[in-house]
């Protein structure tokens, strides 16, 4: 079985959170997902995901600290997930590699179908992000 480690950025901006919809044709094609891919041979998981928003997406940020780690089987592979929060640094999202993007509130996302690895995170992502609105 093929394994992965990925990087899954979360870019808050203090009300909503960035996510993105996978191309029909991808893996869990259509399904919504924090912005990310998997770390290439060399590269730090940091740098992974600072190339991974410029590609998919056309923005720069600053990778912050980790927020929570999880390994999930799908039947085809394993992936080990690292989700870390984000700052923006500079420029506008645009659908590069993904097929749309949004801007969301946390409690929206509850309402979305996200690819099976993400899915396990949601309830606690969406308690820690509405607490530091508090």
């Amino acid at each position: 079985m093929r394994r992965f480690d990925v990087a899954a950025g979360i870019l808050w901006n203090g009300t909503e959170v960035l996510i993105a919809r996978r191309h029909d044709h991808d893996h869990q094609g259509g399904r919504w997902e924090f912005p990310g891919g998997k770390q290439d041979a060399g590269e730090t998981i940091e740098a992974c995901l600072r190339r991974e928003f410029m590609e998919e997406l056309g923005i720069e940020v600053e990778v912050g600290r980790l927020w929570r780690a999880l390994t999930h089987r799908y039947p085809d592979r394993t992936v080990t997930l690292n989700f870390f929060f984000c700052r923006h640094v500079s420029g506008e999202p645009r659908a590069l590699e993904v097929s749309e993007w949004r801007w969301v509130p946390p409690q929206a996302l509850a309402d979305l179908e996200f690819v099976e690895g993400d899915g396990p995170v949601l309830p606690d992502l969406i308690r820690d992000l509405l607490e530091s609105r508090a």
